[in-house]
């Protein structure tokens, strides 16, 4: 895993053996921060990183200075590797890290997020589910961006506040307005 641009640009990572998540591969992240980039500024954001695995989009995101961070996992293993790399890497002012089930994180938090990132395991079946609380909800700020990776095979587009899909090998990537 590495870092494509910004203050930690070309800085590799390597995942502990079993690790209990997959990273997004730097083909279909790539495509994602060029559209990022090209839609709207990520300077002073409040992002959201859901199911946020190995950490890979949280330091995508940190090392352009995006703003502030927060990374939430379900697995105890996931943060403990998240906020090692956070410390290893002097972004403790950008990222916080939280355990816990995103489910119930999107149902309690009083927060709300310029840009929310979803990649839960692609054999999930609560995609629609944390995408309906986080509409129900209204966690995005105006002009707010949600965006969900998912495989090829899974179909978001029926679903309310649906924009479009970009397809990156097998990585989708969903994207939804807060309209």
């Amino acid at each position: 895993m590495r870092i494509i641009r910004g203050i930690l640009k070309s800085r590799r990572f390597s995942i502990p053996k079993n690790f209990p998540s997959r990273p997004t591969t730097d083909f279909a992240k790539e495509g994602l921060f060029n559209i990022l980039e090209n839609t709207f500024s990520l300077q002073d954001l409040d992002i959201l990183d859901l199911c946020a695995g190995t950490g890979n989009i949280t330091y995508e995101f940190a090392s352009r200075e995006a703003g502030n961070i927060l990374a939430v996992d379900t697995n105890y293993n996931c943060c403990k590797f998240i906020q090692k790399m956070v410390s290893e890497n002097n972004l403790q002012k950008t990222v916080s890290v939280l355990k816990s089930d995103i489910r119930d994180f999107v149902r309690k938090t009083e927060r709300k997020f310029d840009l929310i990132f979803l990649d839960p395991p692609y054999e999930s079946t609560f995609y629609e589910e944390v995408i309906n609380t986080i509409y129900e909800r209204s966690l995005l700020n105006e002009d707010g961006l949600l965006v969900v990776e998912h495989s090829k095979r899974k179909d978001l587009s029926q679903m309310p506040h649906f924009e479009k899909v970009k397809d990156y090998g097998g990585v989708s990537f969903s994207f939804f307005s807060e309209i």
